[in-house]
């Protein structure tokens, strides 16, 4: 049986005259965009270039929701209510699926952003509140989660297709969540060390943490952070280590199917 994974990253990241990355040579190469909704990043036109973009390049269309915090980029840590959080989620997604329509695009999945998904993947009330304003919206969409994580029962417990997420250029704990930011070797440079990392995933079904602790794990996706300076070559080496070694790569939907 072929192997077959998604390669995902967030894009639609730039703002107004603020420029973030390169989303077109990106989307060449990844199958699936988790586009940022205007809360962290993002406005109503870098969002209907994106989209555009993606429909061009039959790349799969996921909304990127985080916390109100374009100062911060989505990273700080807010504390807000389930209700507000679940009306933020389906806010967010209903303007991507907006925007999206007008380019003939359809958004798919949803994937949390930043400090968000950091706190819901250990906050099973948190994850639950996500999962429920995606579920308001349409039971039909993705939900988009780290593998392991409190997110992916929370897609369960609501009906939600789920797919399970790896980090290509980030670094494990112990615990199998991602190493704080701010903390030594949270990041992953090395292309050849990111293609290991990521093809052991993906062929052996586990996380490995920095000390070398073996979690079990679902890989569905793989994600490249399409805000570093070297993310598209870090990408196309992945994608073609991927293939090199008989990897399918597809859309989420495809994923899934």
């Amino acid at each position: 049986m072929t192997l077959k994974v998604n390669l995902n990253s967030d894009l639609g990241e730039s703002f107004g005259a603020w420029s973030m990355g390169d989303d077109a040579a990106m989307l060449s190469v990844v199958t699936s965009a988790n586009v940022a909704c205007g809360f962290h990043a993002g406005d109503w036109s870098v969002m209907q270039d994106t989209v555009a973009e993606a429909v061009k390049n039959g790349v799969s269309i996921g909304a990127h929701p985080s916390y109100p915090d374009l100062q911060g980029f989505g990273r700080r840590p807010m504390t807000m209510n389930n209700k507000e959080v679940e009306a933020l989620i389906a806010y967010q997604v209903g303007a991507l699926m907006g925007v999206a329509a007008t380019k003939g695009g359809k958004v798919t999945h949803v994937k949390p952003h930043g400090a968000i998904n950091n706190k819901a993947a250990t906050d099973m009330d948190l994850a639950m509140a996500l999962a429920r304003g995606i579920a308001g919206v349409s039971k039909d969409l993705i939900f988009l989660a780290p593998a392991g994580s409190a997110m992916v029962e929370a897609a369960r417990r609501m009906n939600l297709p789920v797919a399970q997420e790896v980090f290509a250029d980030r670094n494990y704990d112990d615990d199998g969540n991602l190493v704080p930011r701010g903390q030594p070797k949270a990041m992953v440079h090395d292309n050849d060390e990111a293609l290991a990392n990521v093809l052991r995933m993906v062929q052996e079904k586990a996380i490995v943490s920095l000390s070398g602790k073996r979690i079990p794990c679902n890989v569905d996706s793989i994600c490249v952070h399409g805000d570093s300076a070297g993310a598209v070559s870090m990408a196309r080496h992945i994608r073609a280590g991927l293939e090199k070694a008989g990897v399918k790569i597809v859309t989420l939907p495809a994923m899934l199917a």
